[in-house]
């Protein structure tokens, strides 16, 4: 029994050995991969920022003609709700947490009477809304690791021209903001209409002074000099061919971002996996070895119960025959 059980162990501790090879280099390979990742979302930044000043400084050129593409929606009767996670698991929490943000969203919007639309990028993404039932309007797979700009115009493509073709009112876009290779969140953020600007020039303006309000209304932006732009075409024409592009970037940024999430999410996930194989190694030794040293003492005492045996059989046998020994 004891030497059946030693062979079930050590079978288990060879498949344990080879899994913690695969998620010790696993977590290696994440490792290495975090740092080019953030290098992309540090390359980016300086596109997004630009975009963001042309966008703000249009729309400070013409604030009324901006449209329903500026601001929070009063009146909101569909929305599109793009989420983005992994094409892989292995990653911990990640997924999970983005999955149940998502749920949450959908199921406040329908509960409000909203008509909802899901995009989703990701192969995990496609799996568990069929499960749940709900219905994905389009998945976009195969793009989470190493997202590139024309991956985000090919998203962009199935989040913004709903918008633009005026089939819902909202884009919101969910996802993991990354923020630190120690910190990361998930972020529910409204992707399109625009932020309005105005809100943050009358924040900025205001951030200094004491007793006041930073949510400030539109109409009491202070009159802030900018300089002088002129527009070729006019600046609701220019506004509108900027609005898609603008999405565009925030697509890729969130793609970038995400993808630099899941990499750390997966490298603490097989580190802590690679930790628990080491602990079930050496608990799994320690009762191998203890069934090897009771095999051992049943064996010493079926040698030494033999000897006695043996020895006591020896001073007279069936034939007659006395041996006399010599201690």
């Amino acid at each position: 029994m004891a030497g059946g059980q030693e062979r079930i162990l050590r079978r288990r501790i060879r498949s344990i050995k080879s899994t913690q090879k695969i998620t010790k280099a696993m977590e290696l390979i994440a490792a290495s991969q975090i740092v080019r990742a953030q290098g992309r979302i540090a390359a980016s930044r300086p596109y997004q920022d630009g975009m963001a000043r042309i966008v703000l400084e249009t729309a400070m050129g013409d604030w009324f003609s901006a449209g329903r593409l500026l601001g929070t929606p009063d009146d909101v009767s569909s929305v599109l709700v793009l989420c983005v996670v992994a094409d892989r698991g292995l990653c911990g929490g990640y997924n999970s947490n983005v999955f149940r943000a998502t749920e949450r969203l959908l199921v406040e919007k329908q509960e409000a009477g909203i008509e909802t639309r899901l995009v989703t990028v990701g192969k995990k993404a496609q799996g568990y809304f069929r499960f749940r039932g709900i219905e994905v309007a389009e998945s976009f797979l195969g793009m989470s690791e190493r997202p590139t700009f024309a991956d985000a115009r090919t998203v962009a493509g199935a989040a913004v021209a709903p918008f633009v073709a005026g089939e819902v009112d909202q884009v919101i876009v969910v996802s993991t903001r990354f923020h630190s290779a120690g910190s990361q969140r998930i972020e529910v953020r409204q992707l399109l209409p625009l932020a309005d600007p105005r809100n943050d020039e009358a924040k900025a303006s205001h951030e200094d002074e004491p007793g006041v309000s930073r949510n400030i209304a539109p109409d009491q932006v202070p009159d802030v000099k900018h300089g002088y732009t002129e527009f070729e075409p006019d600046a609701a024409i220019l506004l509108q061919e900027l609005a898609p592009k603008a999405a565009e970037t925030a697509i890729f940024a969130a793609l970038l971002e995400a993808s630099a999430s899941e990499l750390t999410a997966r490298q603490r996930a097989m580190a802590a996996a690679t930790e628990n194989a080491g602990e079930l190694i050496k608990k799994y030794s320690r009762i191998m070895n203890r069934a090897r040293q009771e095999t051992i003492t049943t064996e010493i005492m079926e040698i030494v119960g033999g000897a006695e045996a043996l020895r006591a059989g020896t001073h007279d046998d069936e034939g007659g025959l006395v041996i006399q020994t010599t201690v």
